[in-house]
């Protein structure tokens, strides 16, 4: 299945948080979106990794996407090493998307910013001939993507691009919402956390608010890159 952007999270609810408006915008769009997410979040202090592989499967089915797959790395213990590596680059290989959209790389976990980097260091190596990768049995061809895209998470980084939302909030805070175990839940008996808050699930819409303010619209997400990101013209900025 040829995907024109795959996004990754190192755990579920990553996408969703990080970008997951912007897919349903892309969606709407046309454009065909895959999901892989690095660990179950087996970690995490409220749930446990089959409630939230059910959870994601709904946030799925929200937004829409062609396809999600988990590579069940250790939550809190993978590495940026060539093991890890070599299976994002068979899913890279798999889907071959134009785009790839990855964790923060610098956030309050410490999962975000190794995801980030992982998946970049693994999008390059994937386009190298000499690399050789198999799945189901078969020979991969390499494929490396156009862009590579960071999302912003829990820190308030600054980004270098943003994309226009608007209209498209209220789906990304119900594929959130889907990770009912996660976030904010007055009748909960679970241990609190710093994403469990009221608060938190309001930034979700009053950060894009914000970020759209900047730019003149309703909503906006942010993003960072490693390189220059180029336009066909002054007249295709908005």
């Amino acid at each position: 299945m040829k995907l024109d952007i795959l996004a990754f999270g190192a755990h579920p609810d990553d996408v969703e948080l990080g970008c997951g408006a912007t897919i349903a915008k892309e969606i709407a769009a046309g454009k065909k979106i895959g999901i892989i997410d690095l660990s179950r979040g087996e970690l995490g202090t409220r749930g446990n990794a089959e409630l939230r592989d059910q959870e994601a499967f709904r946030a799925k089915a929200i937004l829409g996407v062609a396809t999600r797959e988990n590579l069940q790395f250790r939550d809190g213990f993978f590495s940026n090493n060539e093991a890890h590596q070599l299976e994002i680059i068979k899913m890279v290989r798999k889907y071959q998307p134009d785009i790839v959209l990855c964790n923060a790389v610098d956030d309050r976990h410490i999962d975000h910013g190794k995801g980030s980097k992982l998946v970049s260091d693994a999008c390059f190596l994937s386009g190298l001939r000499k690399i050789e990768t198999e799945l189901d049995g078969k020979q991969q061809v390499h494929w490396r993507p156009n862009l590579v895209y960071h999302y912003i998470q829990w820190k308030d980084l600054k980004p270098d691009f943003v994309v226009d939302v608007s209209g498209f909030i209220d789906k990304k805070v119900a594929a959130v919402e889907a990770y009912s175990s996660q976030f904010y839940d007055p009748g909960s008996k679970e241990p609190e956390t710093p994403i469990t808050s009221k608060n938190f699930l309001d930034s979700i819409d009053y950060r894009a608010r914000e970020l759209g303010r900047l730019v003149g619209v309703s909503h906006a997400e942010g993003f960072t890159v490693e390189r220059y990101v180029a336009v066909s013209g002054l007249d295709k900025l908005i």
